[in-house]
């Protein structure tokens, strides 16, 4: 115990490692601090849905309750969706900051309102937020090249090496121990601030503790990194520049180029795309036969077909009948893009087993729900909910039955079974 005050005194007593100790807790705390606020900025925009719902419908009840017309209520009715991120979130923001965390929806061709704004991004998606996750990854690497650069080579410099190591206790057990002191206040400083805020944000002990063993392994594998270069018996400064050009290389340059490669290999086109094809099937129908898209639809929703046939006046069934065709349309467009976007993320996670950096952000935003796998499931959950609310529309439409102000409660809610 003695031995480790003293080695704590002589740490502290470097101006460098004090200062750069003091840099990297202030950054992790500001991370944190960023993530919360950004957190607590969607859980705020999520807590007014309901309110402005009210007062959507309200107003849009109060005229459609004089013809009772449940084709204007299925149009111009909004009904919100949201994401609410969860506790972890703020530790890796991930894709919460290029994707939609509320999406409002009608019930009329739901493929143009999914991707009409894109929802994934890979070229925003790939810089990442100023969050925990952003700190441990890219900047704690750099920390670890400040603090273990020179802790041989400096002493050696200095000519103090054959001295230290020959006093007793010294040699291996010294640098051992100097090296367990270093690693320890470097995860000290990452983990003690992610660690309160967990707790303050109801995160449970199993997530905490995992990010907290990936926090040490990650530090362990650039310390390991640089014993590795100091063996070579370097001078201090190339130690630091061997270093930093592999946090280059690790961190930056070749995941970004992997990314590339990974982008060329599975060509996926962008969800606008989608979008515009579903816009083009929903506006072509205007020009074929009405009783056409009558057929097409029933052939694939009998359950409707008992309905009465089309009369020679616009009847909003047909219309909502070929908005449904055009979601079918481009049905499997929408299934080769998002296996596409699964299949780069697959091929991403197994860089990961390889590249450090990698694969501690992407097990990250796995265990904070911020990953593409939570944002497809967001997708699902509203594919779902749009389903219960076209088939709660066509109740009133292909029977014809009036839809006053008061069926607008008896809509499905988000969230609700």
């Amino acid at each position: 115990m003695n031995l480790l005050k003293h080695e704590l005194r002589l740490l502290f007593r470097q101006r460098l490692t004090s200062l750069s100790l003091m840099l990297l807790a202030l950054l992790t705390v500001t991370s944190i601090l960023a993530g919360i606020a950004e957190v607590d900025r969607q859980r705020a925009d999520i807590a007014a849905i309901p309110a402005a719902q009210n007062e959507d419908i309200s107003a849009i009840a109060s005229w459609i309750d004089e013809d009772k017309d449940p084709g204007s209520a299925a149009y111009y009715s909004f009904h919100p969706t949201w994401d609410e991120p969860s506790p972890l979130a703020f530790a890796a923001i991930g894709m919460r900051d290029v994707s939609p965390y509320i999406l409002r929806v009608r019930a009329l061709s739901l493929e143009a309102q999914i991707y009409d704004g894109d929802t994934f991004n890979p070229e925003l998606a790939l810089p990442g937020q100023f969050d925990f996750a952003f700190v441990l990854v890219f900047l704690a690497p750099l920390f670890v090249i400040v603090l273990f650069h020179d802790l041989v080579s400096g002493e050696r410099e200095a000519r103090r090496a054959r001295t230290l190591e020959a006093l007793p206790r010294g040699g291996r057990a010294l640098w051992r121990r100097r090296s367990a002191l270093r690693f320890g206040l470097l995860w000290l400083v990452l983990a003690a601030p992610f660690t309160t805020t967990a707790i303050i944000e109801n995160v449970g002990a199993a997530p905490i503790a995992l990010i907290l063993v990936t926090i040490a392994a990650y530090l362990f594998f650039w310390v390991g990194l640089a014993a590795l270069i100091d063996r070579l018996r370097w001078s201090s400064v190339a130690n630091a520049a061997t270093l930093s050009a592999a946090w280059l290389v690790l961190v930056l340059i070749v995941p970004t180029l992997a990314n590339v490669a990974i982008n060329r290999a599975i060509p996926v086109n962008q969800g606008t795309e989608i979008a515009m094809a579903n816009q083009e099937v929903v506006h072509g129908a205007w020009e074929i036969p009405r009783e056409d898209t009558m057929e097409r639809f029933y052939a694939n929703h009998p359950r409707w077909s008992d309905s009465e046939p089309l009369g020679p006046d616009f009847h909003y069934k047909w219309y909502f009948a070929f908005h449904q065709n055009g979601d079918e349309a481009v049905a499997p467009q929408a299934r080769a893009y998002r296996q596409g976007l699964e299949g780069r993320d697959a091929h991403a996670r197994a860089l990961g087993w390889v590249l450090p950096s990698v694969g501690v952000q992407a097990l990250l935003t796995r265990i904070a729900g911020t990953d593409l796998t939570a944002q497809l499931a967001y997708q699902d959950r509203i594919r779902a909910f749009h389903e219960r609310l076209r088939n709660f529309y066509y109740e009133y439409l292909f029977y014809d039955r009036p839809f006053g102000k008061d069926d607008f409660d008896r809509a499905p809610r988000f969230g609700s079974s």
